[in-house]
């Protein structure tokens, strides 16, 4: 399976990049925001739902996560010291406040958020190559 570039310009865009990044595994020493460039990225370890087949544990697959045109970062219930904490993502979530700015909330297991405040959605998910089989495959209770 080849590597996914993916960009998000709007909302629609940006419920792909969610599904592609869904339990996607993050070390909070590898998410940082670039004040100077109004840029926030993240390394992550994204277990790709894309690979189907008969695959009981898939792939995840190292990934790197940006979004560009970031005024401010703020977050909720992380512990940003903690630089060998791990985060696990649940879904990105774009609310418009004053077209086309708006906030896009990166909300986690357990409750943290990470919150962008952003003058337009500009997102952008590549993998950087490096892909193994997991110990285990995520799963959710319905």
């Amino acid at each position: 399976m080849t590597d996914l570039k993916l960009l998000a310009l709007d909302a629609e865009d940006l419920e792909v990049v969610s599904a592609t990044t869904q339990d996607g595994v993050v070390r909070v020493g590898d998410m940082g925001f670039a004040q100077a460039d109004k840029r926030f990225a993240l390394l992550m370890n994204r277990y790709a739902w894309e690979i189907g087949g008969d695959r009981s544990k898939g792939q995840r697959k190292r990934s790197a996560l940006s979004f560009d045109r970031v005024n401010a970062v703020a977050a909720s219930e992380i512990d940003l010291n903690a630089h060998e904490g791990v985060l696990e993502l649940l879904d990105i979530r774009f609310i418009e406040t004053d077209a086309p700015a708006g906030t896009i909330d990166l909300r986690f297991a357990g409750g943290g958020t990470i919150r962008l405040t952003v003058e337009c959605l500009e997102a952008r998910l590549a993998d950087l190559g490096a892909a193994w089989v997991p110990k285990a495959k995520p799963e959710h209770a319905l």
